[in-house]
């Protein structure tokens, strides 16, 4: 081999260390701007858990503690001893699971017709509910209101529950994926003497429990932190949820700091486990969401 060669191959190879040094400045960059909007993201939740486990004098104490000098558990003591939070949770846990239950049931019926079944009107009905989808609740909220107040139900679980179980993207998502179902599997059920509601559940069902989960989760953690609704809906602190309830934490002395980051921790923990247990298939619902509305 020439000292030609020999010099070329070291260009190439000194020019590629040099590339592969620039592409490591670049990842590093990267890396830090996605870190510091990474804290930038968990700050603020971090500051509540630390501020809630202070004292009331040491948070409106001068200057910036980043950490409690005395881990101070007097605000969770003060929330379960002197709130109705155990009451919330089960008003939370019970709205959003019926919640949850409704919508995917109502939602699958709904989209299995407008996808399998040949009838007048289909087309008409699917874009009345992109229509719908495309109006936020916050529009109908007076509504809503009026409709409740005359049925009376304000107060009740139940008028808390029945204007959530309007979840037109759920529609929107099942249809989608009903629509790449062969219509064999169908017609095979048909021969076997199987109705729509037999054929939904034992045979469309499972071939979409991916989705099925998906929405689940999405759909319930929605439920759970829904605050303006149930605000509206409930005024008495027995069927207060949780997002609601804890703007009952009050002091004869004012705001008290410590005790609402306290009520706040308390009322996204559920949420929070639920989310880090079924992280992958949250994910996979907001992508389902977000593929709806692209």
């Amino acid at each position: 081999m020439s000292a030609e060669t020999l010099s070329g191959a070291a260009r190439a190879h000194a020019e590629r260390l040099r590339g592969d040094r620039l592409v490591d400045w670049g990842g590093m960059i990267l890396t830090i701007i996605t870190f510091g909007f990474a804290l930038m993201a968990v700050f603020p939740l971090y500051w509540a858990v630390v501020t809630s486990f202070k004292s009331e004098t040491a948070v409106i104490a001068s200057g910036i503690s980043l950490w409690p000098e005395s881990f101070n558990t007097e605000a969770y003591e003060h929330i379960w001893n002197n709130t109705n939070i155990g009451q919330w949770y089960i008003n939370s846990l019970v709205t959003s699971v019926v919640i949850t239950a409704g919508v995917i049931i109502s939602s699958a019926g709904c989209a299995y017709a407008l996808s399998q079944l040949d009838f007048p009107g289909r087309r008409l009905i699917y874009v009345l509910i992109l229509a719908c989808f495309m109006v936020p609740m916050q529009a109908l909220i007076i509504n809503h209101f009026v409709l409740m107040a005359q049925f009376r139900l304000l107060n009740t679980w139940a008028g808390i529950i029945l204007p959530q179980l309007i979840v037109p993207v759920t529609i929107i998502v099942y249809k989608q994926f009903f629509d790449n179902v062969p219509r064999e599997f169908r017609e095979a059920a048909q021969m076997d003497s199987a109705g729509h509601f037999r054929t939904l559940f034992r045979i469309y069902m499972p071939m979409n429990w991916g989705v099925t989960a998906a929405l689940s989760i999405i759909t319930f953690i929605g439920a759970w932190n829904s605050f303006l609704w149930p605000f509206l809906a409930a005024t008495g602190e027995a069927t207060m949820t949780v997002p609601v309830g804890i703007t009952q934490v009050k002091d004869a002395y004012g705001i008290v700091y410590a005790k609402l980051m306290a009520s706040a921790v308390m009322a996204g923990l559920p949420v929070a486990l639920l989310f880090l247990i079924f992280q992958r298939r949250v994910t996979q619902a907001v992508m389902l969401s977000a593929g709806v509305k692209g």
